[in-house]
């Protein structure tokens, strides 16, 4: 079968995260049809997490491809871009401050930006409470996708950008994510200024890191008077149940923790005994490196389907620069076997060489050297 042209092709996009919804939106600037499939039943089903620092090197270079960068600085917060480094006494070590007009990797709440992407879309163009269960059909297409609902639709190509997990990346490449040893357990803190204002004057506009080689806490300010904690622990990655403990049981995971952070000062303590609501386990996967696949006409991923690395502040960065190339390739070239050829070529070898940087990056948020550390502080699977 002959590879179809982008601008007559059926587009899939499975996954409504940041690299889907900015492929979305540049395919439809460039006037290619697109349907994005979700399998949360709708835009508000759940919190979208933590916030973000976009750079201006890969992330506000897709915004821009999308026609969206001035509405990105308008919820952006350059002040979020301020880190501050502690010991476990609660001494400032180090204080990185923003200029006043510095706008190199400003912070914005995982949900603005979702929102401000799906937004710009056409109506329509995502379908919720759609799960992917399996793709069938020849590699040089058309494809079949199955979902959980019973519905079955055909497509000339399939973009994988359903993260951590990928059940897109099935098709492609045996590879599943590992767990890294590092886990992370969010805790949350709301009205901040007023509830907890020892924890918002130690974290300041920004973000606050502490380790001791052992365990760490990073915490970042988000917007509407928020501040998540990330209790990074070297633990199993079902280090709850071996404790005897469950997921809902705040009150026996706190006391665990107090334990193992006992010799940290108090204030720092305070982000382990204060927060409002249950923990949520984020435990760190990555994909093995380097992860390729052979090339398929039919078949592409993105994002963290593609390459997912510890959360060292590139995952979302580089989902939208994979969508904005992927994206222009399409416009740019005469087939889908060509475009996908394209962006793979210069995708694959930049993934390849970040993921060899980051290769055990998690062990480093344990360290009290802990190199700049960027703002995706939820590892969301």
């Amino acid at each position: 079968m002959n590879s179809v042209a982008p601008a007559q092709a059926r587009i899939s996009i499975i996954g409504a995260g940041p690299g889907g919804l900015t492929c979305a939106r540049i395919l439809q600037r460039r006037g290619i049809a697109v349907t994005v499939h979700d399998r949360d039943p709708g835009p508000d089903a759940r919190n979208q997490g933590g916030t973000l620092d976009l750079h201006a090197d890969n992330g506000q270079i897709a915004l821009r491809e999308a026609g969206l960068l001035d509405e990105f600085f308008k919820l952006a917060r350059p002040e979020g871009q301020e880190m501050r480094r502690l010991d476990p006494t609660g001494t400032i070590t180090s204080h990185q401050v923003p200029a006043a007009d510095e706008l190199f990797k400003p912070e914005i709440d995982r949900g603005q930006l979702r929102d401000l992407l799906l937004d710009s879309l056409q109506p329509g163009t995502v379908h919720w409470g759609r799960t992917l269960d399996m793709i069938s059909g020849p590699a040089d297409g058309p494809r079949q996708l199955h979902f959980a609902d019973g519905t079955t639709i055909e497509t000339d190509l399939v973009i994988g950008a359903d993260g951590a997990f990928s059940r897109v990346r099935r098709v492609v490449s045996p590879a599943v994510p590992r767990y890294t040893g590092v886990s992370f357990l969010e805790a949350r803190f709301s009205d901040v200024e007023n509830r907890h204002p020892d924890i918002a004057d130690l974290v300041g506009p920004g973000g606050a890191h502490a380790a001791d080689g052992e365990r760490g806490l990073f915490a970042q300010r988000n917007s509407g008077d928020h501040i998540r904690v990330y209790v990074i622990q070297r633990v199993p990655v079902d280090w709850v149940g071996r404790s005897g403990l469950t997921a809902g049981d705040t009150d026996g995971i706190r006391a665990l923790l107090l334990d193992r952070y006992a010799h940290w000062a108090p204030r720092l303590r305070q982000m382990i005994t204060d927060n409002d609501g249950p923990y949520v386990d984020r435990p760190i996967f990555a994909l093995p490196v380097p992860h390729t696949w052979e090339h398929n006409p039919t078949v592409t991923l993105l994002g963290d389907a593609a390459h997912l690395m510890p959360p060292l502040g590139v995952g979302v960065n580089l989902a939208m620069l994979d969508a904005a190339e992927l994206a222009l390739a399409l416009a740019n070239e005469a087939t889908l076997d060509d475009a996908v050829r394209t962006y793979e070529k210069t995708m694959l070898s930049r993934s390849t060489e970040t993921a060899k940087m980051l290769e055990g990056g998690a062990e480093h948020l344990l360290s009290a050297d802990i190199p700049a550390f960027g703002g995706e502080g939820d590892a969301q699977p």
